[in-house]
């Protein structure tokens, strides 16, 4: 019988939400535990109207109108929907298809119809919103996939989007060996003052919500990471993106290319594998926060052939978590990201673990996944805490996940922008 619940429910979902609100009606949502994005509280409640959060408190002290329907859910935790900081839905793992086949060989159409399930499932995950950091040779195709959602046509997730991402010229791949044939690249090239200022301003006009750059990359003799964009280039694209208020993130894993990417002004630096303690207080100083995606390396080391239960751990791992280690200790702000699309979407909680596991208190991971990240991204007006006016994104997991953070697996309730995806 459940699996029977099961499947018609998965069915439901396919084609849209459980529960739409009535314009004069509300909804009680109550549990054991709430955590509001900083603190947690006990036997709290909150009231959802339309879209938004009108009270939240204890449970005796919310106005429930004689049109409320009250969900109660006992032995459970509510929190924020939680944000993803790093994802790719139009990837997909790479133990099933390689980056490059994926890039080369797929055709958009079936990246697009991936992507509409991973974006149901990210939903359904209790990943309300996610920071979609480049298409990956797909061109456009967030643009409309974010349309898509916000219109309501399929189930999914809240996107933040870069559309392309930027690399430098040369660096970035597929290679072919045969260098005289045209391929498609997985990110847009420019280069200098005058093509990077194009680049930027055409990715805005095509959707970006944010500018993504690649700071360094696996271009050095023997395929080692060196830095790509000069100071002066970093520059420009943060000075001509915060121009239209966007931010820019930048993928950098050398010393040196997170040192340019902190000084000219980036957001966020995504991954950060070789950071050091200069480096980390030039971050803080310049208010650098550091998404340090650790399930992506143990994801392609296992494809590689690491057992994580038998064997050492290979040296980006290694470099991943002493790396991890010190950003904790020097105070450096961490989001939550995982890059989701080198492993499972619908998986992300992944991350959440191993952040965990790797030294940082269980309650200062779900904080790194919802209010955090929310502050971080810009959106802390919106979203990214449970609290009086701002979107009614909230979930519910059985049992406590600031004591046991694998108990965020454990969902039980989703609803973004007041509409109910999951009851259980």
């Amino acid at each position: 019988m459940k699996r029977i619940f099961s499947l018609f429910t998965g069915f439901l979902l396919m084609s849209g939400p459980l529960l739409s609100q009535r314009e004069d009606s509300s909804i009680l949502i109550l549990a054991d535990r709430l955590f509001d994005g900083e603190t947690m509280h006990t036997n709290w409640g909150i009231l959802v109207s339309g879209q938004y959060i009108i009270a939240i408190g204890d449970r005796g002290s919310l106005p429930a109108g004689p049109k409320t329907r009250t969900i109660d859910l006992k032995n459970s935790t509510l929190l924020p929907g939680l944000i993803e900081g790093h994802s790719h839905l139009l990837l997909h793992p790479y133990n099933e298809t390689k980056w490059d086949e994926q890039v080369l060989n797929e055709p958009d159409a079936e990246r697009i119809a991936r992507a509409v399930i991973h974006a149901r499932n990210t939903l359904l995950a209790g990943f309300t919103t996610v920071r979609d950091l480049g298409t990956e040779g797909a061109g456009y195709a967030d643009v409309g996939l974010k349309s898509a959602i916000d219109k309501n046509i399929i189930p999914g997730p809240r996107m933040i989007i870069a559309t392309k991402a930027i690399v430098a010229t040369g660096s970035y791949g597929p290679k072919l060996k045969n260098t005289k044939h045209d391929i498609t690249g997985g990110a847009a090239e420019a280069d200098g003052v005058e093509g990077l200022t194009l680049e930027v301003r055409k990715q805005i006009g095509k959707g970006a919500d944010l500018i993504k750059v690649y700071a360094d990359y696996r271009w050095g003799i023997n395929r080692t990471a060196q830095p790509t964009f000069t100071l002066e280039e970093l520059k420009t694209a943060v000075a001509v993106a915060g121009s239209s208020g966007r931010k820019v993130v930048a993928h950098a894993s050398t010393a040196e290319g997170m040192r340019r990417a902190a000084i000219a002004g980036v957001s966020t630096i995504e991954h950060g594998d070789y950071g050091t303690a200069e480096v980390f207080d030039l971050m803080i100083r310049n208010r650098v926060a550091l998404c340090p995606t650790l399930s992506a390396a143990e994801a392609t080391s296992t494809y590689d052939g690491w057992n994580k239960k038998t064997m050492p751990e290979p040296e980006r791992v290694a470099a991943k978590r002493k790396t991890f280690t010190l950003a904790l200790q020097k105070g450096v702000t961490i989001c939550f990201g995982g890059d989701v699309g080198v492993f499972a979407h619908g998986d992300n909680a992944r991350e959440m673990e191993l952040m965990n596991s790797y030294g940082m208190p269980a309650a200062d991971v779900l904080k790194s996944a919802t209010s955090v990240n929310a502050d971080v991204f810009g959106y802390s007006d919106r979203i990214g805490r449970l609290k009086k006016g701002l979107l009614a994104d909230i979930i519910a997991v059985s049992g406590n996940p600031a004591e046991k953070i694998s108990d965020i697996r454990n969902t039980r309730f989703v609803m973004k922008n007041g509409t109910v995806y999951v009851n259980q």
